[in-house]
């Protein structure tokens, strides 16, 4: 029986960053997981590969340059679905090449395997060679649960791997459809459906709710639809879909609940995730997850409710994003181990790989509302700015939110080309307690997308000099 310091369950983005965390601080740490490439759902079936074929439709469809020469050039005509999967197959090699060599590097051992408690410090490890079932059991000090998680499965949806898939099914074997309906508007359906617009496919998305993306900025989600509708796409708001038929041409029907229908040659399924705890047996170390398969656990240690035992990243539900739960993993690993670990303090940066990139980090203007907190905001469009122009971007936003009596930043939301890489401006601002005098008083390189910072900065100063302005007439009269 083999005996580690600390056996992580699971290879995505929070086990591996947890794993290379507690090597360095010397402990002998394990990895399981049950595919034959490490990675987990990040490298395998979600993050890495639904961004790469992102950035191959932006690139062969010629999206980013039709501001200059028309919506209707193209980079590539006659665009196929092996056109897709090229370039996924590669990054996934090298993806799994580089965490092998970092586990390599660090000295964390690795089994491939499904992993179940079998009571306090023990996991069952068991493989399936050759039709053979064969487990192992390992003795573990730590245990960190980073399992993630598995596509939400009707039972009345009738997925078939065909014309009705879920995301983990498609990206499997993506296609490129003639039509197109997402079902569920969250992160993964806005990205698929406004990718696939970009590639000129018509998709129609279809979500319960009134609105897309709810833990985003209004403002910034309203842009993004108009952009949305602008492109071609169809949104079904509001709208459930009771079952999938299919038509004479076995064409899948959605069939919503208020009696309208949506015909497309495929249908993805997007709405919710589970998570992939269900057979870790986790009765026997007095731990059950919720009805969708999520762990809690306190967000300052990620530990759960039994001491040795702490799960990180999807698996602990929202907000379910790889960097985020990078984080998580190595903030159960210093807890695990008595170290320092990162502050909880932080304001994360959320990104939406849409088509154009949603980027934000700190308050939305509905919560600093809900705060009641005196607030203005400043707006800048990137068609505002040098560089823009020379892009061809007639679209794309960056809005600062500050407190208005002490200028502190608040919050930053970006809509438009880079925005993942340009809200870290933002993020170091807000984390080291700065004002939009920052970006008044400094200069950016120019021509940059970055400017948009100090334009929408400027138009955050006026507002409140002028405002003062008002205040002091006002009194004056008074």
């Amino acid at each position: 029986m083999a005996s580690f310091d600390f056996v992580v369950l699971g290879s995505g983005p929070a086990g591996r960053r947890a794993a290379i965390q507690a090597a360095k601080l010397g402990r002998s740490v394990l990895v399981v997981d049950d595919r034959s490439k490490v990675g987990g759902v990040s490298v395998h079936t979600g993050t890495i590969p639904s961004k790469t074929l992102r950035e191959t439709a932006l690139n062969l469809s010629g999206w980013r340059e039709r501001g200059f020469y028309g919506r209707g050039y193209r980079a590539k005509d006659n665009l196929c679905s092996d056109d897709l999967a090229m370039r996924m197959r590669r990054t996934n090699r090298y993806e799994v090449e580089v965490l092998e060599h970092q586990f390599a590097r660090n000295g964390v051992r690795t089994m491939v395997g499904s992993g179940r408690f079998d009571g306090p410090g023990r996991i069952i490890v068991s493989r399936e060679e050759e039709g053979r079932t064969f487990e192992e059991v390992v003795e573990a000090g730590k245990v960190l649960i980073s399992v993630g998680t598995t596509p939400h499965r009707p039972k009345h949806i009738p997925f078939n791997d065909t014309n009705v898939f879920d995301s983990d099914g498609f990206i499997a074997r993506p296609r490129l459809p003639r039509s197109l309906a997402v079902v569920g508007g969250g992160v993964i359906g806005v990205e698929y459906a406004t990718i696939f617009s970009a590639l000129d496919v018509p998709v129609t998305l279809i979500d319960p709710r009134e609105r897309l993306l709810p833990f985003m900025d209004g403002e910034i989600v309203e842009n993004l639809v108009h952009l949305m509708r602008d492109n071609g796409m169809t949104l079904r708001m509001g709208g459930m879909v009771d079952q999938v038929r299919f038509a004479a041409n076995g064409n899948p029907v959605c069939m919503l609940a208020d009696g309208r229908q949506v015909s497309a040659e495929m249908v993805l399924f997007t709405a919710g995730r589970s998570g992939a705890t269900a057979s870790l047996n986790l009765e026997s170390v007095g731990l059950a997850a919720d009805k969708r398969g999520y762990l809690e656990v306190d967000r300052s240690s990620f530990r759960t409710a039994n001491p040795d035992i702490y799960a990180a990243g999807d698996v602990v539900g929202f907000p379910c994003l790889a960097s985020v739960s990078m984080e998580q993993g190595r903030a159960a690993a210093c807890h695990a181990f008595g170290a320092d670990g990162p502050a909880d303090s932080q304001a994360n940066p959320y990104g939406v790989y849409a088509v154009p990139e949603l980027s934000a980090v700190g308050l939305s203007e509905q919560e600093v509302r809900e705060r009641g907190i005196a607030y203005e905001c400043g707006v800048a469009r990137f068609r505002e700015t040098s560089r823009g122009h020379i892009m061809g971007m007639d679209y794309g936003v960056l809005k600062i939110i500050c407190e208005r009596h002490s200028r502190k930043v608040l919050g930053v939301h970006i809509l438009g080309e880079g925005a993942s890489e340009l809200i870290h401006i933002g993020q170091a601002v807000i984390n080291l307690g700065g004002t939009v005098d920052y970006f008044v008083d400094n200069s950016f390189n120019y021509p940059t997308l970055a400017e948009g910072y100090k334009i929408a900065a400027l138009d955050v100063w006026n507002r409140l000099q002028s405002q003062a302005a008002d205040v002091v007439e006002f009194a004056a009269r008074a």
